[in-house]
């Protein structure tokens, strides 16, 4: 959606990156690792910003950083607008958790409930084939832009797991966590 506003997939995820971390500095083949995107494209949408106002440049030891300007003017409505894009965007990945064929339970856990303590960020149980995960994966991960942990069981691995009080499932089930689908009444 908001490619479409934006004009750039580019300078989408430059947005992204600069407003969701906002007291943070990157350089340039930094932004290119963490928005996966070619050097000179994000070049010339980096100047694209700085000269809009949005970014400002400082050199530290002949390299060349970036951060967010906290004097542009209208930096708390782009900010907004990134957020509620993400929140549109998980929206629809809950409708899609909906329709998943053979899942019982889907939960969101881990760094995507800011519980860095939990090894797994979704955890799926029931019958669902495996490229139905991961495409689901996927479009986490492009929403939440980062690198998605999976866990699937199947009921009866639940439920063996859950008779012997499995420190990984427990610590999984008594954390923050986002719950998309339960069929199982946990």
């Amino acid at each position: 959606m908001l490619e479409q506003l934006f004009g750039s997939h580019t300078r989408t995820k430059l947005l992204h990156l600069f407003l969701e971390n906002i007291d943070q500095s990157f350089f340039v083949r930094e932004i290119c690792r963490l928005i996966n995107e070619r050097i000179h494209s994000v070049r010339r949408e980096l100047e694209n910003l700085e000269n809009f106002g949005l970014i400002s440049p400082k050199s530290v030891d002949q390299k060349k950083y970036y951060k967010i300007n906290f004097d542009f003017p209208i930096l708390e409505e782009l900010k907004s607008l990134i957020d509620k894009s993400k929140l549109l965007a998980q929206k629809s990945l809950n409708q899609k958790a909906q329709k998943l064929e053979g899942v019982k339970y889907l939960a969101l856990t881990g760094k995507l409930t800011d519980q860095a303590d939990v090894s797994t960020d979704v955890l799926f149980i029931g019958k669902v084939s495996r490229e139905a995960i991961e495409k689901f994966v996927q479009e986490l991960e492009k929403v939440y832009r980062t690198e998605i942990r999976f866990t699937h069981f199947s009921i009866q691995e639940f439920n063996l797991r859950k008779d012997v009080t499995d420190k990984f499932l427990y610590a999984i089930l008594n954390s923050k966590k986002m719950v998309l689908v339960n069929k199982l009444g946990i």
